[in-house]
């Protein structure tokens, strides 16, 4: 085993220095995933499921009554999309994973639900302008983006958004962002979440402090001794944060909500930020 090359890995890096491996589109992890978001006693890929029908809920009545012509952003397997789409709203969800579009289109074949699903990196994405009265993006997947991408994405949700439209999206805010460095773990499995053969996974993170960055990576080990590299750069904001990211463009009347989800850890309730933002009419 080429042990320098795990050392060198296992220092902390540059900041955004990438990985070597993709997660969301690795056939077996797609289909992990899948059932980690479908896991209805975890708040992991997916929120439970009454804090999202809450969540739901919530967005509803920040967004006005009316019937809404929605865009579902890293929609996963359709948990939002379908209760939107219960409500009556049009929704047009959009997720890069196979397994999870795969496993959306035909509940909402199921259940007789119109929703259009779209398999796609979200980055790539073209729809016509002014085409939605809301936008989501849930789930804190504006703050796994880089910045370049981020500021991309925040542009093209300007774009597609009808004058007086809503962009509603969470983050996890920067409270107690020390805690939030995940201890060392390795972990030897005969198949597991990485891959369907034997495995060493070997976890760690690294905090950039000033940026309100950290480093989520994992070097998978398999048995012929190859090393895939995942590394999750994930951002953390406060409220003048997101202010600043929202400068590009003209959104008005914008609020901050800290009390959306239910607590327990450092990554729910009062850390996690949700903004509504409207475009300018």
């Amino acid at each position: 085993m080429k042990l320098n090359k795990l050392l060198a890995n296992s220092q902390k890096q540059k900041l955004y220095e990438p990985g070597t491996a993709i997660m969301w589109t690795d056939t077996h992890i797609s289909k992990q995933l899948l059932q980690v978001h479908l896991n209805e006693h975890v708040d992991l890929a997916s929120r439970k499921p009454e804090t999202i029908k809450n969540t739901v809920n919530w967005i509803s009545g920040k967004s006005g009554g009316e019937k809404l012509n929605i865009l579902d952003l890293g929609c996963g397997p359709g948990l939002y999309s379908t209760l939107l789409a219960e409500k009556g709203h049009k929704v047009t969800g959009v997720d890069f994973s196979q397994s999870s579009i795969g496993y959306a289109k035909k509940k909402a074949e199921e259940n007789g639900l119109a929703i259009r699903y779209i398999r796609k990196n979200y980055l790539e994405l073209e729809l016509p302008e002014q085409s939605f009265d809301l936008v989501l993006l849930i789930y804190t997947d504006l703050g796994v983006l880089l910045p370049q991408d981020r500021a991309k994405l925040l542009r093209f949700i300007y774009k597609v958004l009808k004058p007086g439209g809503n962009f509603i999206f969470d983050v996890l805010n920067d409270k107690d962002l020390p805690k939030k460095v995940a201890a060392k773990n390795w972990e030897v499995a005969e198949k597991g979440f990485w891959k369907p053969q034997p495995y060493l996974a070997l976890s760690e993170s690294f905090l950039y402090e000033k940026e309100k960055v950290i480093l989520y990576q994992h070097q998978i080990v398999d048995e012929n001794e190859g090393v895939s590299l995942y590394r999750f750069w994930t951002h953390f904001f406060a409220v003048a944060d997101l202010k600043k990211l929202l400068a590009e463009n003209e959104w008005q009347d914008i609020e901050f909500f800290e009390d959306v989800l239910p607590g327990g850890n450092l990554f729910g309730g009062k850390h996690v930020t949700f903004t509504v933002a409207r475009k300018k009419q």
